[in-house]
């Protein structure tokens, strides 16, 4: 697969195949991949918490809020949940001002989702979430700040791309529970 088909398959995901297992090696694998990425002012501030576990994966997912545009919908499905996450995480012993290095939790979670697209996985990034009941829930201590979450797992949904007409860029689900994305032209992006 080339490196455009790749970003293609790199949707967010909404639904998983919980019968099929994300292992911590690969986790750790995807973390290999982060601590290469660059950083700002290569501080590396940025520590990650794992969970590919039945018991750690129930306590992270009712903290975290899905699909804002389809609340109706109640993503994900029970029986489609992620089968882990990766919580990212500002160390502020490393470095005390988070917001300065947000640039680099982007880099590292996208370079985390498609080295998941290359493994045969899928995820989301979600923001959605109170990082201090993050914290608690998974004990960890004070200085580390959870930025961003990551949940991952084998997809179990349709994702169409489509154009974007009229300048609408809302996602949908069809009748059928497709899951649609308009995607501005290229002709629209280019100054």
């Amino acid at each position: 697969m080339d490196f455009l088909q790749l970003v293609e398959k790199n949707r967010s995901y909404r639904g998983f195949d919980e019968s099929v297992a994300v292992s911590r090696g690969q986790l750790e694998r995807l973390v290999e991949c982060a601590r290469l990425c660059p950083s700002s002012i290569n501080v590396q501030p940025l520590k990650y918490y794992l969970s590919c576990d039945g018991e750690t994966n129930a306590r992270i997912q009712p903290l975290t809020g899905w699909a804002r545009r389809l609340p109706e919908k109640n993503l994900p499905y029970p029986g489609h949940r992620p089968t882990a996450f990766i919580v990212i995480c500002h160390d502020t012993l490393l470095a005390p001002n988070p917001e300065r290095f947000y640039k680099d939790v982007g880099i590292v979670a996208q370079t985390m989702l498609l080295g998941a697209v290359d493994m045969g996985l899928g995820g989301i990034m979600i923001g959605n979430f109170a990082p201090e009941k993050v914290r608690q829930a998974l004990g960890l201590r004070e200085t580390l700040v959870p930025v961003l979450i990551l949940a991952l797992g084998k997809p179990d949904e349709t994702i169409v791309l489509e154009e974007a007409k009229d300048g609408e860029t809302g996602y949908y689900r069809d009748a059928d529970d497709v899951h649609h994305v308009p995607k501005r032209p290229l002709s629209e992006l280019i100054v």
